[in-house]
């Protein structure tokens, strides 16, 4: 079992440990550094360790700040993904797991954010407390610097009678603190599953924070807070002879006043380049905005489902790719990933949007979508299309052997996928890998089967008339019925084709058993490698990734089922 997991997830650990490893040696590196360095004694004389553990944190924080606007850069993952002679295997197929590593790195921000925030109110706190009347010996006196000329101050609070919230607000380091705290927070709790569900254009809007966020963190090291004794004064003023002298520091000659300064700010060196690289995404994407998107034909399905055909100048896609659509007369900001269902071959380009938010049910209202008709094109509301991207389902040609698991609306990406093998298997000068297709859909009502069911009718009748039904081999499940519907069921069973599809294949009621059909898979091809796609709910996911895990063997010659998950 476990070699079998590790043949699905090998990659995915060892990015994830690299990261961590990453981090680890960051952390303590630093945190021995800050320790155990002699210019910044005299700091940790008033700080203590909390000096170590505020600048190790802010380290890790710089380093996954820089990681944090990598994986959602499309454009970028699309370009490794298609070009890069490296990215073949296993390497190219966890790259659709981008957004994984994105709220890995997240979390690892908010970690590194909230040990970094402890540790400076602590260091505020320390600063406040070496001023009091109370402070005695090497700690009075380190205080004290900066009152006469030609000092430097070590400790950036100047008197006792002052509240540290109100010198908190008044620094560059606390005003950026206090806004890079508040953006994470808001960022990080609006992108919950909950709050993404409900409301995703909150979670769109809150997140667009990270401007703040960056820009804060960018110039949050300029006031300079932390401060350590300058290499000049080290080399004037010996810290191990002259920290026992400190009450004849301004009379004896080997022991000068100590002279401090802050450290330069470091963070925007960290993340400057992949803000740049972020900022180029962007540029595109509006670039991408300008062009013109004709609406060529619009249908509203039964079942909730808008469809849409499109043309744009210069549009090339792959099955299982998808685009980000806007509608700038519903919000001019929101971008929303849907998967292309027409195949590569066809003259336009599709998607269908089941309405199911506040934004597609704005788009469903302003296309106004009646059955086949279409409106005057002056008069369709105007869309922009970024895209396309890759997604996992483009490896699928990659195998001799694929199964596909849909449920519900998660069967969009597979469309343009069984076109497309339509469409190859037809062309003579085409040799396909792939030699045998599973299709599995799941879904809950049986109006939503209707625009889907006429597609795999019209490739059941045309694979039949080309001797090439083998390539195919499909299983749809019904799960929510009522008592009429069951009863017109069993009156129709003995039909040829099935009473809810049409189609020659009849239709399964209930879940499919994933042990049955996986080993029956595995016993059909004993030394394959399997692509294994899914599209669908968590639990859905969970499962067949468990069963790709149960069923692929042990030994390098046998069947190994290889697990992608379909995400945006």
């Amino acid at each position: 079992m476990m070699g079998c997991w590790m043949l699905n997830e090998s990659v995915s650990v060892v990015l994830a440990l690299s990261w961590l490893g990453v981090n680890l040696y960051l952390f303590i590196d630093t945190f021995r550094w800050y320790g155990e360095e002699e210019s910044f004694f005299y700091t940790r004389v008033i700080l203590g360790s909390t000096l170590a553990w505020a600048r190790a944190s802010a380290v890790c924080l710089n380093f996954n700040c820089m990681l944090i606007l990598l994986p959602i850069s499309r454009n970028l993952i699309s370009f490794i993904r298609g070009a890069s002679i490296c990215c073949r295997g296993p390497w190219r197929r966890h790259l659709d797991k981008n957004l994984q590593f994105h709220k890995l790195v997240a979390y690892g921000i908010a970690i590194n954010a909230t040990i970094h925030t402890a540790a400076h109110l602590c260091n505020l706190e320390r600063y406040h407390l070496s001023q009091s009347a109370e402070a005695a010996g090497l700690l009075a006196a380190l205080s004290k610097l900066g009152d006469t000329t030609n000092e430097s101050y070590i400790n950036p609070i100047r008197t006792s009678h002052t509240n540290t919230t109100t010198e908190l607000l008044s620094t560059i380091a606390g005003v950026t603190g206090l806004l890079i705290s508040l953006a994470l927070i808001l960022i990080m709790t609006s992108s919950t599953e909950f709050i993404r569900q409900i409301s995703y254009e909150l979670f769109w809007y809150t997140h667009h924070m990270f401007i703040i966020f960056f820009i804060s963190l960018s110039i949050h090291g300029a006031g300079r807070i932390v401060r350590g004794q300058t290499p000049e004064s080290l080399l004037l003023h010996n810290v191990t002879f002259c920290r026992d002298h400190y009450a004849k520091w301004q009379a004896a000659a080997q022991c000068p006043v100590p002279q401090f300064s802050g450290k330069e700010p470091s963070a925007w060196k960290w993340v400057a380049g992949p803000v740049v690289l972020y900022a180029c995404e962007r540029v595109i994407r509006f670039w991408r905005f300008q062009q013109e998107v004709v609406i060529t034909k619009v249908v509203s399905h039964p079942s909730g489902v808008l469809e849409l055909h499109m043309k744009k100048r210069n549009f090339k896609m792959a099955p299982g790719q998808y685009v980000l659509l806007q509608c700038p007369s519903i919000s001019s900001l929101e971008w929303h990933p849907f998967t292309l269902t027409s195949a590569p071959q066809e003259d336009f380009f599709s998607v269908h949007i089941r309405t199911a938010g506040d934004w597609t049910r704005a788009l469903q209202k302003a296309f106004e979508a009646e059955g086949q008709a279409i409106k005057e094109p002056r008069s369709l509301p105007r869309l922009a299309v970024d895209g396309p991207f890759g997604a996992a389902l483009t490896d699928v040609f990659h195998y001799p052997v694929s199964v596909c698991i849909a449920a519900g609306i998660g069967v969009t990406p597979f469309a343009a996928l069984l076109k497309s093998i339509w469409y190859k298997s037809c062309e003579s000068q085409t040799q396909l890998k792939l030699s045998k297709v599973y299709f599995y859909w799941i879904c809950r009502d049986p109006s939503a089967f209707e625009w889907f069911a006429d597609l795999l009718l019209s490739l059941e009748t045309r694979m039949s008339e080309q001797g090439k039904t083998h390539l195919l081999s499909y299983h749809i499940f019904l799960t929510g019925w009522d008592e009429n519907q069951a009863i017109h069921i069993a009156l129709h069973w003995d039909e040829n084709t099935d009473v809810i599809t049409g189609l020659k294949q009849k239709t399964f009621y209930g879940r499919p058993n994933w042990n049955n059909e996986f080993r029956q898979i595995a016993y059909n091809h004993p030394s394959s490698s399997i692509g294994v796609f899914s599209c669908g709910p968590k639990a859905l996911s969970k499962t067949i990734q468990r069963m790709c895990r149960v069923y692929s063997s042990a030994d390098p010659r046998g069947v190994h089922f290889y697990y992608n998950k379909e995400s945006f």
